[in-house]
């Protein structure tokens, strides 16, 4: 099991510096307040998503006008 370039020693290293930092009683508090962020922040970015996905189907599906640019352009003739 490893994440990245981390192996299973290194994981459990950092795991026990950050109770030592941080005690036993905080770290519950600090993985609620981690999921919290988390949860935030995937919802900002959703939003975001959405809302860039609303700006650009108005501009893909609107008809155009007068049936201007609807013709595919001729390509130019080839010079030899």
């Amino acid at each position: 099991m490893g994440i990245g370039p981390l192996g299973l020693p290194e994981i459990l290293i950092i795991l026990f510096v950050v109770m030592l930092l941080f005690g036993a009683k905080r770290l519950p508090d600090l993985a609620r307040s981690f999921g919290k962020s988390i949860k935030e922040f995937k919802k900002g970015a959703s939003a975001i998503e959405d809302e860039i996905n609303a700006t650009e189907e108005p501009e893909s599906s609107a008809p155009a006008k007068n049936g201007a640019g609807t013709a595919a352009k001729p390509k130019p003739a080839r010079k030899e």
